[in-house]
């Protein structure tokens, strides 16, 4: 299995070292070469079998030589033992053909930690076995930060940064990141919006003296792997409700396009997916992209979906690439348009490929609000204010074929907006009751890139 970039111009790499690389070296994202299919039989097979079981068939196609097939069992083990859920992604009805997909059972209650507990345990392995020492710098809106503190912390050859906008997360969220004591992990609180983290960590990325000189990896959704393994989850929730005998559709509350985009790998296997439905909140630029075949940064709007506050949707290039049949120049030049003018027109041709690959809608932070307290009162299902948004998106796509809808995080990663809705206050769960308690370490940073890259620098361990 081999790795190329959406923009054509970087090398062609093995799975190792797409993920081990993060960003390509031209700017783009690493995707396979070719996506494997698995027939309606193999799909079948994976009624009844664990969530280990099916995360190894779905994922092994793409992992090459890598790791030996027993290597990579055990890290899948190793990865979702931390879960509270013995099912890991249950299903929950909320009414005729209408179903919750719970995401948040591990370690920090978002669907994060699907993909960074696996990456974890796959950097580690590869890194016991080159001995090599790697840099880990990552931009969140609030989730992906406290899943690759968790996932790394501790870890000897590993130095992790995390930055997030400053005043823009929710306090647990934020918690999460400065509340962990080991060395190895450090929390910045940077000024400015998600989209200027993220685009402070794809400078990082392009400076090659800096990315070779301390050794920087990335684990952001950027990153394939972080993708792959939240294409499983598609499985186990499809297969559970009949596939490949019947089709299903999905709602995913987005916003910078890679949990969607798993979905749509999903489908590229075979997977029986009639619908995928991209939910926004109020930073609706994937909704008007969609209805439009514009994309254009409008501006971040602070939500009570913190998480899905983004205009610069990283992984939507992604689908870009397929929706002009591969072609890395026009991606390029695309995606340049949108950096130096903020906004590009996507062709007629690619436009009406990603109607057909993806449906869309919306949630106002008043729709978002409703949909918590009509879930609260009508099934007793406390929905986080993400899982809220693809609720109420869901509505219109409702039907005769089962929707699935992502819930993406915890209630209680968002009890201010949870508890405004409903008039209760979601508790955290026993494990983590006393995150309030404990003493936080976070460093405030200025959205300068030559003073982040001074303070990682000082900070690694060599």
């Amino acid at each position: 299995m081999r790795y190329i970039s959406t923009r054509g111009q970087a090398p062609v790499l093995t799975f190792e070292e797409a993920m081990m690389t993060g960003l390509a070296r031209d700017g783009g994202l690493y995707v396979p070469e070719t996506v494997p299919v698995l027939s309606p039989d193999e799909i079948a097979a994976m009624a009844g079998l664990s969530y280990e079981d099916v995360a190894l068939r779905v994922m092994r196609p793409f992992i090459g030589d890598t790791f030996t097939e027993a290597e990579f069992r055990g890290l899948i083990a190793r990865a979702y033992a931390v879960f509270g859920h013995a099912a890991r992604a249950p299903l929950v009805q909320l009414g005729p053909n209408d179903f919750l997909l719970e995401l948040f059972h591990g370690p920090t209650l978002a669907f994060k930690d699907f993909a960074m507990q696996l990456i974890g345990q796959l950097f580690q392995a590869a890194l016991a076995r080159s001995g090599q020492r790697i840099t880990i710098v990552g931009a969140t809106s609030g989730d992906t930060g406290s899943a690759a503190i968790e996932a790394f912390r501790g870890l000897k050859n590993v130095d992790v940064f995390i930055l997030y906008p400053h005043g823009r997360i929710s306090e647990v969220q934020r918690r999460q990141m400065t509340t962990p004591s080991e060395a190895n992990v450090h929390a910045l609180a940077m000024d400015g919006d998600f989209d200027d983290c993220q685009a402070i960590l794809k400078d990082m990325f392009n400076d090659f003296a800096f990315r070779d000189g301390v050794r920087l990896a990335g684990v952001n959704s950027i990153n394939w792997a972080r993708v792959l393994a939240q294409v499983v989850y598609y499985f186990t929730a499809a297969v559970s409700l009949g596939a490949p005998h019947r089709p299903v559709s999905f709602t995913v509350p987005t916003g910078n396009f890679g949990d969607v985009f798993a979905g749509y790998i999903a489908k590229r296997m075979g997977l029986p997916i009639d619908r995928l439905v991209i939910a926004t909140n109020q930073n609706d630029i994937l909704h008007r992209t969609m209805q439009t075949g514009r994309q254009v940064k409008e501006g971040v709007r602070p939500s009570i979906s913190p998480s899905m506050d983004i205009q610069v949707s990283s992984n939507f290039e992604r689908a870009l690439f397929d929706a002009y049949g591969r072609d890395g120049a026009v991606v390029a030049a695309q995606m340049e348009d949108l950096k130096d003018r903020g906004g590009f027109t996507i062709s007629q041709g690619a436009h009406e490929w990603l109607g057909a690959q993806f449906a869309s809608g919306r949630a106002s932070e008043e729709e978002t609000a409703a949909t918590i307290r009509a879930a609260w009162a009508t099934t007793g299902e406390l929905l986080c204010p993400h899982s809220a948004v693809g609720v109420h998106v869901a509505k219109a796509f409702l039907g005769s074929v089962p929707m699935i809808t992502l819930a993406t995080a915890h209630p209680a990663k968002f009890p201010d907006a949870v508890e405004a809705a409903t008039g209760f206050r979601p508790p955290l769960p026993s494990r983590m009751a006393d995150l309030y308690e404990r003493s936080e370490r976070v460093t405030r940073v200025p959205n300068d890139l030559t003073a982040l890259q001074s303070l990682i620098r000082e900070r690694i361990t060599h």
